[in-house]
């Protein structure tokens, strides 16, 4: 008995011995990302895994995808360990039964590391590489140029799976050799080829196949398919193409229509002989152009014979009148500057319809000028706007008159003025300044056309009364930021030379008429983007 009682004592004291020495650690055989962390606080067994996977943790990706093949960093990539939470899936609840000290001493499991996913980084590294491999699908459209509609092909686009592209380079992380190849994925436009094919059918063809008659009073007015076809455009909406009216392009139309046939006509002020005059008002018929605006689009697509509609009108005075003109005081050039154009015969060609459109603009004390309202329907291609943008901005900073909207380009563009270029796009960019002052505005816009040996030029100048005396610096460019270099392995790859990117401080500085003391400034701050170095590998 007494040896008995002997070796339970025994017994239990190992047992106990046992118990209190596993404590709060890990099964011995744990191993997490092929580190051994077992027999270890969870506190050391993080450390301890921290140091055995500090080298793979860091180890940049391998990432093939469109032929290009970069190697992206962990931290590109949002991707990191969670060591804390990676041993804490190990850790068991200690307890006095057999089982669970077996578990201890002989067991333990192989665990994979858990993976943090920073998914604003992510986000970006997958945009970045779709912008850089990947194309963008062009959705089909329809422009209405004067001798006709026009089409432009959809295009299938290639572009990345988000949650692909994020699951594989998950997958990669952490691997001896880590390798992700990114798989670009076929994309429909939407609008695609039925989509254009129904609408040619439904209101393209119809639209520009006969003329409209409209009737004020007496006056009639017809206009011809190349005269409204600027003021009518389809655009895309869920997937598919809704006709849409430029509005202030028909207004104008119409306007100088039923002018011409004895409409009220406003009293202006127009360039005459270099020097700018005041055109007397007329009386004359005047009418509703909401009218017009509500039928327009419904007008244009009936059948000939049935294209007329009646407008409500009567005979009024103008509502701006020869001396509300003169009370503009548009008396002398304030402001002109002149930018070159590349001879380019399509460019010269979309240039001298943008520039004429704004040519004779008057801008009333108080009203704000836009590009995009006064041009009116461009297509894609159409550049002249983006071409007038910079000496039409330049021609607005030296005049004194608030800017209210303007883009600068992406990356500088050599031949402008640093940090005071401006550039548009039909829709998205637009270049808007408000006539701040007590005085009207007379914009005159000019195109020198160019030829296959010499640049052309575009002037645009400003009429008023001077208000402000206006003279500028430039700052040095700072936040350098050098260009990176791409090899590209692809067909069509084409070398090219990058730029820098660069921060750029222009100031505006106002001066009263005659005087040298400065009256205030005003800071325009310009980021422009690098280009890329490409290499053709």
């Amino acid at each position: 008995m007494v040896l008995v009682l002997v070796l339970a004592i025994l017994l239990g004291g190992g047992y106990a011995a046992a118990y209190y020495a596993a404590g709060d650690k890990l099964p011995r055989g744990t191993t997490v990302g092929g580190v051994g962390v077992g027999d270890r606080t969870a506190a050391r067994a993080a450390q301890v895994l921290r140091q055995g996977l500090r080298e793979r943790a860091h180890r940049p990706i391998t990432v093939t995808v469109g032929g290009r093949t970069e190697r992206v960093t962990p931290r590109e990539a949002g991707l990191a360990v969670d060591y804390r939470a990676s041993v804490d899936r190990a850790v068991q609840q200690q307890s006095w039964r057999l089982s669970s000290m077996w578990d201890h001493y002989a067991g333990g499991e192989e665990l994979d590391p858990v993976v943090t996913v920073d998914e604003v980084r992510l986000d970006a590294l997958v945009a970045r590489l779709d912008a850089e491999d990947g194309t963008p699908p062009r959705d089909g459209a329809i422009a209405f140029h004067r001798d006709g509609p026009r089409i432009r092909a959809p295009r299938l686009g290639e572009q990345l799976d988000a949650a692909e592209t994020g699951a594989a380079l998950e997958s990669a992380y952490l691997q001896d050799d880590p390798r992700a190849d990114l798989t670009l994925h076929q994309v429909d436009p939407d609008i695609d080829a039925g989509d254009l094919a129904k609408a040619m059918t439904g209101f393209a063809n119809p639209a520009m196949s006969g003329s409209v008659r409209l009737l004020f009073g007496r006056t009639p007015v017809r206009l011809q398919p190349s005269d409204y076809a600027p003021a009518i455009a389809l655009r895309a909406k869920h997937g598919t193409l809704v006709p849409h009216l430029y509005e202030s392009v028909l207004r104008r139309l119409v306007g100088d229509a039923v002018a011409a046939d004895g409409a009220p006509v406003d009293a202006t002020v127009a360039l005459v002989d270099g020097r700018p005059q005041v055109v007397p008002a007329q009386r004359g018929v005047t009418y509703h152009q909401a009218d017009v605006d509500d039928a327009f689009l419904r007008l244009v697509t009936r059948d000939l014979g049935r294209r007329s509609l009646t407008v409500r009108s009567r005979v009024a005075d103008a509502r701006f009148t020869t001396r509300d003109a003169r009370r503009l005081r548009i008396r002398d050039k304030v402001s002109s500057f002149t930018t070159s154009v590349p001879p380019t015969a399509r460019r010269d060609t979309d240039l001298g319809r943008a520039a004429e459109a704004v040519d004779g603009t008057v801008l009333k004390p108080g009203e704000t000028f836009s590009l995009d309202g006064t041009v009116g329907e461009r297509t894609s291609t159409d550049d002249g706007a983006s071409q007038l943008a910079t000496p039409l901005f330049n021609a607005m900073f030296f005049a004194g008159l608030e800017d209210v909207e303007h883009t600068a380009h992406a990356s500088y563009v050599d031949g402008y003025p640093v940090g005071r270029d401006a550039t548009a796009a039909r829709g998205s960019v637009d270049l808007r300044f408000r006539n701040d002052t007590p005085y009207g505005v007379l914009i005159h816009a000019h195109v020198t056309p160019s030829t296959p040996s010499q640049q052309g030029a575009v002037t645009v100048s400003m009429w008023s009364t001077k208000r402000w005396d206006i003279t500028s610096s430039t700052s040095d460019r700072y936040r350098l930021r050098p260009p990176r270099t791409l090899t590209l392995t692809t067909s069509d790859c084409r070398p090219s030379t990058g730029q820098e990117g660069f921060d750029v401080d222009v100031t505006r500085h106002f001066r009263r008429p005659g005087r040298t003391v400065l009256d205030h400034d005003e800071v325009f701050h310009t980021r422009y983007l690098p280009t890329d170095t490409v290499v053709c590998g």
